[in-house]
Parts: structure tokens; C-alpha cells; sequence
């Protein structure tokens, strides 16, 4: 990464944590993706139960391996071969585990969180049920306003989600959503989250590189 780059990342990264903090967010910016995982790590209890949204910047993060390793219960639906029976079980027992961790699709400027969810366990455990949420998001997430970030979920993050999701929907063809009306549409709950939930500990982790999409 450029020097000029780094500079403002950390500019509106920085900026974007004080706007969370006022919205009564806790958050922090970390430069890189390892000093990022050193925060997850000390956010979650070795003995607590981690729920796992379905988020691509954990998973780039490389830190599932070592939760697990170290004894964290993991509820991950997203693991392959579970049955339909056992993603909904995983789903459920994410709205109350000890810590839920997850991406978020946007943040904004001015600290607020928006997100597109299909089933809608991700939001709902978000907003409610865990002890603590922990939630990384990257500064290619950072957008200006509400607009925007609804602009960046219909352009980037749906189309790509459903490409990697291998749905037959028709953003995988066009490349932006088309907001479609079939069965396996995945853009259904949609959160926008001003302030933080009172009765939820929060954490944002704003990273200086760009994650998940």
C-alpha cells in the first residue's frame, strides 16, 4: 500500500471512529488486518460461544482458526456440508451466544451502519440477544451517507454476494441488482442502526485496508 494511500485511510478511517464513538458505538481503527485480529482476540472471552455472521472480512481476517484453536464455541452456518436442519439451528443459536462477530455491508461518515441481509439472522443479531457484538469493517466500506451505502450494497456487495452464493438471480448477470422479485432473492431485511442498540455492547473495528466487499 502507497504511503499517500495509508494517509487517507487512516484520515477517514479515524474520522469514521469518532463519528461511531459520538453515535455511543465503542470503536477503534487499526492499520493493518493483524492488528485488527489482536483486537478481535482480546474482545472475546477463551471460554465464550462466538456466533459467526456471514461476513467475507472475517473470513479474510484469519481468525476463526484461531478462536477455535484456543476453545471458543463457534456457531458458523456457514461451514460446508451442514444440512438445512443444522444452519438453522446455528442461526438461532447465534442471537445468543456470547459474541457475535461479523462485517457489516457500510458505515458511514457520520457513524451509522447499514446492512442487507436475506434470512435476516445476521442484522437480528446485531441489534439484539448477544452479550457483545464485534463487528470489522474495512475502509472500502466507509461511504459518505445513507444513500450511498444503499447505493454500495445494490452496485458491490449484492451482486457479489450472489455470485458467490451462486444464486440463478439477475445481478449475477448484470453485475448490480436489479431488485428481483424470485425466491432466492437475498436482499430482503434491510437496518440502518443511528445509534447503538442500548442494551448491546458494540464494537466497531475500522481497518485501514479494504475487506470483504
Amino acid at each position: 500500500m502507497s504511503e499517500l494511500k495509508a494517509w487517507h485511510n487512516e484520515i477517514i478511517g479515524t474520522k469514521t471512529v469518532a463519528a461511531l464513538v459520538k453515535n455511543n458505538f465503542q470503536a477503534t481503527y487499526c492499520q493493518t488486518k493483524q492488528e485488527a485480529v489482536e483486537q478481535v482476540l482480546a474482545l472475546i472471552p477463551a471460554e465464550g460461544t462466538v456466533g459467526v455472521g456471514g461476513s467475507w472480512t472475517v473470513g479474510e481476517l484469519g481468525v476463526l482458526d484461531k478462536l477455535a484453536a484456543r476453545g471458543n464455541t463457534m456457531y458458523n452456518h456457514n461451514l460446508p456440508n451442514l444440512s438445512a436442519e443444522t444452519k438453522i439451528e446455528l442461526r438461532r443459536k447465534q442471537l445468543t451466544c456470547d459474541v457475535f462477530l461479523t462485517g457489516t455491508n457500510a458505515v458511514t461518515m457520520d457513524g451509522r451502519l447499514v446492512n442487507t441481509d436475506g434470512v435476516g439472522n445476521r442484522v437480528a443479531s446485531m441489534i439484539f440477544g448477544p452479550k457483545k457484538v464485534v463487528i470489522v469493517v474495512g475502509v472500502n466500506k466507509i461511504v459518505k451517507d445513507i444513500a450511498e451505502a444503499e447505493r454500495r450494497i445494490q452496485l458491490y456487495a449484492s451482486p457479489i454476494n450472489n455470485k458467490r452464493l451462486n444464486t440463478p438471480n439477475p445481478c449475477v448477470r448484470t453485475g448490480e441488482c436489479m431488485d428481483c422479485q424470485g425466491p432466492t432473492r437475498i436482499c430482503n431485511v434491510t437496518t440502518i442502526m443511528n445509534k447503538r442498540p442500548v442494551l448491546t455492547e458494540m464494537h466497531v473495528i475500522v481497518v485501514g485496508e479494504d475487506l470483504g466487499f
